[in-house]
């Protein structure tokens, strides 16, 4: 095997916290606050067990999904994340990994890469928003979007601008000037690999966001967009229903974790619905999504997509999600572990690890696709699930 190679997700985080300086590392892997959320994320999982069979097994296993009208080849996709940055290639690298392994990519408003960049890379590429702005400006995006091709459209609504974290929020730059050189100097003199690639292209790390405005205009530094963001008030129900309207394609609401605001979802007529905590980056002491999936997912599953994000490490996650509602599962800082340590191998090398347990798993409950996934598959210990915003049982 290829040094680079891995067999798990974490093993590739494992490499990725050799390779990357320490404060990129910790700005990719930490969590709001005291990072209740994004550690219950990933344990949560831990919590399900499965109900295998042991014989009469299928030989042949489908992992084939449709997801917002595109059909993908394996029930896993992945999710926008902001100034992919910690690889030259960034979300170019990624949007070809997924596109070689057959699936979709979400590319976030705050990518450092052009969405035209990224279409052409993969054109199953959905592109996600945030409610930023004035309506004239969402409209400017959206028309962009259009015109580039983007399959799809996702707003991001889980976000409380929840900045404080106790193990110390590491230093952001607005650009990589002369004086954030100097600062960062110390970390990056101790990840050769990481200064040499970006030594070869002859540039600095982008964290512009050309994305926020119509093609052709200067980008804006993302703390100037991150600030207009901060100062556009909340949108209201019927606003997000006129986004919708607006777009007029395939529209998926990412950030619920409640069924009443699930139901919402479904009344503005939306496509699909996330649900999600944006990793545990937002109000630190959500529920992780798994736990809150099951009533949401029994509540509006027949009327709406229901999708997943948050705490997916290995493909027994994404068939733990499938079998209690999901249609499909979002992943986020695996794949950003995989680009760190190896580009857009180590993303496809990812989406590998997470396909083949995903097999694994389907085999051993001795299903044949993903699509005859049941409740019965997974085992939910008492006190499990989180029915928040439902009608009391």
């Amino acid at each position: 095997m290829p040094a680079e190679w891995f067999e798990t997700v974490a093993e590739a985080e494992r490499q990725a916290g050799k390779r990357l300086p320490r404060p990129v590392f910790l700005a990719v892997r930490g969590g709001a606050e005291r990072g209740l959320t994004l550690a219950d994320n990933v344990a949560a999982y831990g919590e399900l067990g499965f109900a295998p069979h042991m014989a009469g097994l299928s030989a042949k296993r489908d992992q084939t999904t449709v997801v917002m009208g595109q059909q993908i080849a394996m029930p896993a996709f992945i999710s926008p994340t902001g100034v992919q940055a910690i690889h030259p290639d960034g979300e170019v690298a990624v949007a070809r990994a997924a596109a070689a392994r057959g699936t979709a990519m979400s590319l976030s408003s705050f990518a450092s890469r052009p969405l035209e960049e990224i279409v052409a890379a993969n054109p199953q590429t959905f592109l996600q928003v945030y409610w930023s702005g004035s309506q004239d400006q969402m409209v400017r995006r959206l028309a962009r979007a259009r015109a580039a091709g983007a399959v799809g459209l996702i707003v991001t609504l889980d976000w409380t601008f929840s900045h404080a974290r106790d193990w110390g929020s590491p230093f952001i730059p607005e650009r990589i000037d002369a004086r954030a050189a100097l600062r960062y100097a110390p970390s990056v003199l101790r990840r050769p690999r990481w200064l040499a690639a970006w030594a070869k292209t002859k540039a600095l790390p982008d964290l512009s966001v050309p994305n926020w405005v119509p093609a052709g205009e200067p980008a804006p530094t993302f703390f100037g967009a991150y600030g207009e963001w901060m100062m556009t008030p909340p949108p209201s129900w019927d606003e997000l229903r006129w986004l919708r309207e607006e777009w007029g394609g395939p529209f998926m609401l990412k950030g619920i974790i409640r069924v009443d605001d699930a139901k919402r979802a479904v009344d503005i007529g939306a496509t699909a619905i996330s649900v999600s905590n944006h990793g545990g980056n937002n109000l630190d002491g959500t529920p992780a999504t798994i736990r809150a999936l099951p009533p949401i997912a029994e509540a509006v599953g027949r009327d709406i997509e229901v999708l997943i994000d948050g705490g997916i490490r290995r493909g027994g996650d994404v068939v733990k999600a499938l079998a209690l509602g999901a249609r499909a599962a979002m992943i986020g800082r695996a794949y950003l572990w995989g680009l760190a340590a190896n580009g857009q191998a180590g993303v496809e090398n990812v989406l590998d690890i997470l396909r083949n347990g995903i097999d694994s798993a389907l085999l051993g409950l001795g299903r044949s696709a993903v699509s005859e996934l049941t409740p019965t598959d997974v085992l939910v210990p008492p006190g499990f699930i989180r029915r928040l915003g439902a009608e009391p049982e």
